[in-house]
């Protein structure tokens, strides 16, 4: 039975893309029946954005040696069927995320796990990075610990 744990962020090209890509990466041996996919709470914000992910995931997966399967895609909003498909659901910052949440899928709101992993404008890239590591491996933990032995 594969299981699903969705990663939420504003735009699905920075944070949440990494956490999917390294959660996936470290599930294939330690979960091996979970998967990861990533969605944006409010895409339109991202009009800045180059390419289909960012620079800051690519180095950061680089810097671990975790490769990207191409084409990467471009970043996707969330849908009421990506909250009903997953079994777990984390979006990368509560005090970013939370009012997303009230306001575009407020039944949801409180009944997903918030982070606290800041964006550009609040932490360099690679201490972002190394958090969502950290809280990625921390999951891993938690599913791996629950499997049917």
């Amino acid at each position: 039975m594969n299981r699903r744990v969705l990663f939420l962020c504003t735009g699905n090209y920075y944070r949440s893309r990494f956490a999917e890509i390294l959660f996936n990466h470290l599930a294939k041996d330690a979960a091996p029946d979970w998967s990861g996919f990533s969605r944006a709470l409010a895409i339109e914000l991202g009009t800045r954005n180059e390419g289909p992910i960012s620079a800051h995931t690519r180095k950061a997966c680089a810097d671990r040696e975790i490769a990207i399967s191409e084409p990467v895609r471009f970043p996707r909003s969330a849908t009421e069927e990506d909250f009903r498909s997953a079994s777990r659901i984390i979006a990368l910052k509560e005090a970013e995320h939370r009012a997303y949440m009230r306001e575009r899928f407020p039944h949801w709101a409180d009944r997903i796990e918030y982070w606290h992993v800041h964006d550009l404008d609040a932490a360099h890239p690679d201490d972002a990075c190394a958090e969502i590591e950290r809280l990625v491996q921390g999951l891993i933990q938690q599913v791996s610990s629950k499997r049917v032995r």
